[in-house]
């Protein structure tokens, strides 16, 4: 199954649909040349989309390699066992690690830094103060690969809500939303519109994390 796909830069978002019934439409070749790789939700691997997204490469990470940083992240830091009653199951504890779901993904904010900062890939992971307004931040910054964002989300029509992770990325000029929920990369038509998308995300209780490269 194709993890993803290249939308033109002339593509108009549509209604979403549902993660199961998403069809992978093929590259469209526009005037420009230009295309966008964009990764789809499936399961809860959005961290695993927004990195391929944010590289626009779908092979930059693969969900073994989020896994392989989990386990080793579990391992050089063990959580703290607690006393359980006789009757509980251990198969909570096999399913939902510290760092992950290993059924379907759900990875922390840990595995991210580790992620990017890498001896692949060296990047730097800073986070953004949430004291301090978007407008603070040097979208012009020529080390700024792009954004990386941790919402709240509801699911199943808001019966339950999980946290989200996106990627944001200047390219070629134009700031764009690859958000895996989307049908399609969104531009922002204007840098103010991104702040202003920015202090929103914040106020609604998101996380900013801003990604360097350090070459």
């Amino acid at each position: 199954m194709e993890r993803g796909n290249r939308e033109s830069l002339s593509s108009s978002p549509a209604a979403a649909a549902s993660a199961s019934s998403q069809a992978q439409p093929q590259p469209q070749p526009q005037p420009q040349g230009l295309f966008l790789y964009h990764e789809r939700q499936r399961l809860q691997l959005c961290l695993l989309h927004a990195l391929n997204n944010l590289f626009q490469d779908k092979d930059a990470f693969t969900r073994a390699d989020l896994d392989t940083i989990a386990r080793q992240l579990q391992l050089h830091h063990p959580p703290q066992q607690k006393d359980h009653k006789w009757w509980i199951l251990p198969l909570p504890s096999l399913v939902f690690k510290p760092h992950h779901n290993a059924l379907t993904g759900n990875y922390d904010v840990n595995v991210l830094i580790a992620a990017l900062e890498g001896s692949t890939h060296q990047k730097k992971v800073i986070w953004h103060d949430r004291r301090t307004p978007a407008a603070s931040i040097d979208l012009a910054a020529c080390h700024l690969m792009g954004i990386m964002l941790n919402t709240s989300v509801p699911r199943l029509r808001g019966f339950w809500t999980s946290r989200h992770w996106t990627a944001l990325r200047n390219i070629r000029g134009v700031w764009y939303n690859l958000d895996s929920d989307l049908p399609a990369p969104q531009p922002f038509r204007h840098e103010t519109h991104l702040v202003s998308f920015l202090d929103n995300t914040v106020a609604q209780g998101g996380e900013i994390f801003l990604i360097f490269n350090q070459d």
